[in-house]
């Protein structure tokens, strides 16, 4: 199965430090994203995640992103100002091979803009088709 391994003890869930109670906001949900991680993510903070249309505050926003979405930096203004203080973004985006893969560079550009500061990118699943960091707020 090409997901397996995403959803382990001290795998990127845990590394992402989502917990219990937290109100996690999802955007770019599509059918090609990993069902494991979401589902991983949905039982550690016990229940389903807000959808696209949520406007309260939250404590994460899970953020699927691809080339050709539009403007990153514009996305992670917006997530950063419905997150609540100490809240956190898990930007996660294509991995090599993939024709929407977004470089490096970009997300590094996108984040020094938008006032973030961000992890090294983790692998979901043992194919590595896609690549999860957090992004946090620089103090």
């Amino acid at each position: 199965m090409a997901n397996e391994g995403i959803t382990r003890p001290g795998g990127p869930v845990d590394k992402l430090g989502f917990a219990h109670d937290q109100i996690v906001l999802e955007y770019g949900y599509d059918d090609d994203v990993p069902d494991p991680f979401r589902q991983e993510v949905e039982e550690v903070v016990g229940g389903p995640m807000e959808e696209e249309g949520y406007t309260g505050v939250v404590d994460a926003v899970l953020l699927w992103w691809r080339d050709g979405d539009g403007d990153l930096t514009d996305e992670l203004v917006e997530c950063v100002s419905l997150l609540e203080d100490g809240g956190f973004i898990a930007l996660v985006t294509p991995g090599a091979g993939r024709d929407d893969r977004i470089a490096a560079h970009d997300v590094q550009e996108a984040c020094a803009t938008a006032g973030l500061t961000a992890s090294g990118a983790v692998p979901l699943g043992d194919d590595g088709e896609w690549h999860v960091q957090r992004l946090v707020g620089r103090r």
